[in-house]
């Protein structure tokens, strides 16, 4: 997990014990996604040595916006939205933290605290006059933006605001404040906060005479090199509101082998023993995803619970013919849809539905996209191949109206052994 350092570090935090070190999140959206949870684990392995761990949520910055690993300046959003997405955040960290009054004890604070009254001119005056424009336009995340020769491999881009010019003397001034306060002697990130974080340093060592660290991880991308973190969907966040449990859990669980090795080690507190271990085993069948599904279920449960992890479990296992109507009546909506995401979706008026039998609601009900007439349906159902709801078909003219729904409305049609439709009565 380890990209780079500030010679000197190692003996800093084994002399120093406890020392504290932060982490900055933006909190531009209602909650954290995945891409967060590297250096969040950061943060719990800073705990677990004996640290204390500060989780700084950018009240103040979010309203700007960080140019690192940005190709064009973000949308500004206005305080309430910011508030709400802070609160979001800190309950989500609150699940990977200890938070309590020891000297390891984890603390969140807001830059917004300090910076509400840190008026313009005197920002320029106590912070803007120590770091030269010269130092400034040195950094990686600047010179992209600017499209410099010396950003090699890198396409013009459209050019950077002075509101985001400014985003490190912000970031910087954000170290300085908490050395001052907090006694924090250390800042981690991914690799791209690299230039971020060593404005901090230096803003502490030439106005305090101070001596402070930088420590980043890789960032973490998949074995092709593309972008780890999103799904076909967009982005998997830890929120069960905006990804659910079953959908988090389907992500790690569909992680390719090349990945999943690296996967392990960064998301979960399994040692080297077990991971070598699950190595082993998995390697002569990786079609069983013995890795896969130690990583998925060490990661939902602890960013979701032990139950919903179960959950997800229960309800991927339907899709391959295990479970029966009472699994499917035990999954909430949002869930049962998330499940059968990939599968066709017909409707059909309640009203109608109510008044036909199977063999009608499986062929000319539902457009005959199930089965082209009612023929087949029937011979289908007496070589025992039809189920609803996990129950086989036993007659075709049973009655619609008889029939067990979930949710009140839905009717899962299976059709041989693979072949699923999700059936909603409108």
């Amino acid at each position: 997990m380890l990209h780079d350092t500030m010679p000197g570090m190692a003996e800093h935090l084994a002399e120093n014990q406890p020392i504290s070190g932060y982490i900055g999140f933006d909190p531009t959206a209602a909650s954290l996604h995945i891409g967060n949870l590297a250096t969040i684990m950061l943060l719990v392995h800073l705990q677990r040595a004996g640290h204390r761990p500060v989780a700084l949520v950018g009240g103040a910055t979010g309203m700007i916006g960080d140019p690192s690993g940005k190709s064009s300046e973000r949308n500004l959003l206005d305080e309430n939205t910011l508030r709400g997405n802070q609160a979001g955040i800190k309950a989500q960290l609150e699940k990977f933290l200890e938070f309590n009054d020891s000297p390891t004890g984890a603390v969140v604070v807001n830059n917004y605290d300090w910076f509400k009254d840190f008026g313009f001119l005197q920002f320029l005056r106590d912070v803007g006059k120590h770091l030269t424009v010269n130092y400034m336009m040195a950094k990686d995340s600047v010179k992209r933006r600017l499209g410099t020769p010396e950003a090699e491999g890198e396409q013009r881009a459209e050019g950077l605001s002075y509101t985001e010019f400014s985003y490190q003397l912000l970031q910087g001034y954000d170290f300085r404040h908490l050395f001052q306060t907090l006694n924090c002697t250390l800042q981690m990130g991914g690799s791209d906060q690299w230039g971020n974080i060593t404005t901090g340093t230096e803003l502490i060592r030439r106005l305090d005479g101070g001596k402070a660290f930088a420590l980043t991880c890789p960032l973490v991308t998949k074995a092709d090199g593309s972008k780890f973190g999103k799904s076909e969907s967009g982005n998997v966040w830890l929120s069960p509101q905006m990804t659910s449990p079953y959908q988090f859990y389907q992500f790690w669980l569909n992680a390719a082998d090349a990945d999943a090795s690296r996967l392990i080690r960064v998301f979960t507190l399994l040692s080297e023993t077990d991971i070598l271990e699950l190595e082993a085993q998995h390697a002569p069948a990786p079609h069983q995803r013995i890795l896969q599904k130690a990583l998925a279920k060490d990661v939902t449960t602890r960013v979701h619970s032990a139950e919903a992890y179960e959950a997800a479990v229960a309800a991927s296992e339907i899709l391959f013919g295990k479970g029966d109507l009472e699994d499917l009546q035990r999954l909430d909506e949002p869930t049962l849809l998330d499940v059968f995401a990939g599968v066709p979706r017909l409707e059909v008026p309640r009203e109608q539905a109510n008044s036909l039998l199977v063999a009608d609601l499986l062929s000319e009900a539902t457009q005959y996209q199930i089965f082209p007439s009612k023929s087949e349906v029937k011979k289908m159902i007496q070589g025992g191949g039809v189920s609803l709801n996990r129950q086989k078909v036993a007659a075709a003219d049973q009655a619609v109206a008889e029939l067990p729904l979930l949710q009140d409305k839905y009717l899962v049609a299976q059709k041989g052994k693979k072949s699923y439709f999700l059936i909603a009565l409108v």
